[in-house]
């Protein structure tokens, strides 16, 4: 069986990385099966998406999950056993022994916040991107990281993809040429890609923790459609740019070496999906 620091000398040589980072290298606790266990905060379609890809290594085990709304941690149990502990206080699951590290799945505007609280608390922190909602909560996030010399991984799907990782080596070894222009685009044109998530018909101010789940952001009136299609509302996400940008640019980036551009130039119009448009199979 791998161990964790036999799992942190593997995935430093191979300059790949998978959710989640182990523990830093040092006389770590060891857990009974000798895994990473990890805790998901957030446990939406990203956050079991990464939950997922980490627990599919076979080198971390999931031990706790917290999130706002209890379907989320019923689903949680079903899928990792009933034996995980859950919650709708992030706190409780920095508050743990056992938890090495955690997946931040929360929405846009969590992320600066429980990324520190994490790393001051002793944990290891993959983020999902992007790292934080506003340019301004990126400097604490980075000097927590630097005071606690945690592990702080922020989740860019391109940065960490074997496939860009290949592009880079044929670019940098100019079997493409010389680059003049890089094409990028994204295309959603459905339910989904227009963030309007199915809400579920139990979703009331039982079943979800509307209180906690705005934090920081303007108090409302519960709106279902605000706590399951966040990303639609600028309280609580950063909109195109930091949910679908992000990915073009660290792609791109990440392939040319690039750390952003001298100069920009943009050019078009108003884009956007209507209900006029969405498919019939999935009705909302």
């Amino acid at each position: 069986m791998t161990s964790r620091r036999q799992f942190l000398t593997t995935t430093a040589a191979a300059g790949f990385s998978l959710p989640l980072l182990a523990a830093q290298d040092k006389p770590p606790k060891v857990s009974a099966n000798d895994k990473i266990q990890i805790a998901l905060i957030g446990c939406g379609g990203m956050g079991q998406g990464d939950a997922r890809s980490s627990t599919a290594t076979g080198l971390t085990k999931l031990v706790a999950a917290c999130d706002c709304y209890d379907g989320r941690l019923t689903h949680m149990k079903e899928v990792y056993g009933p034996l995980i502990f859950t919650t709708k206080d992030y706190q409780e699951i920095l508050a743990r022994k056992d938890i090495d590290a955690v997946i931040i799945g929360t929405p846009d505007h969590w992320h600066s916040r429980i990324s520190i609280d994490a790393m001051n608390a002793g944990k290891d922190v993959y983020c999902e991107k992007p790292m934080v909602q506003h340019v301004d909560d990126g400097a604490p996030v980075v000097e927590a990281q630097r005071a606690t010399n945690r592990i702080m991984q922020v989740g860019s799907q391109r940065v960490s993809s074997v496939i860009y990782q290949k592009a880079r080596e044929l670019y940098q070894a100019g079997a493409i040429g010389k680059l003049n222009m890089v094409e990028a685009w994204w295309d959603r044109n459905s339910a989904n890609g227009a963030w309007e998530y199915t809400v579920p018909p139990d979703a009331n101010t039982e079943s979800c923790d509307w209180n906690t789940f705005q934090g920081r952001a303007p108090k409302t009136d519960w709106d279902a459609n605000r706590f399951f299609r966040w990303r639609c509302y600028r309280d609580y996400g950063t909109g195109v740019a930091g949910d679908l940008f992000v990915h073009l640019f660290s792609g791109l980036h990440f392939i040319t070496g690039a750390i952003g551009p001298t100069r920009v130039f943009a050019a078009g119009g108003l884009r956007f999906w209507t209900r006029r448009a969405r498919s019939a199979h999935r009705p909302l």
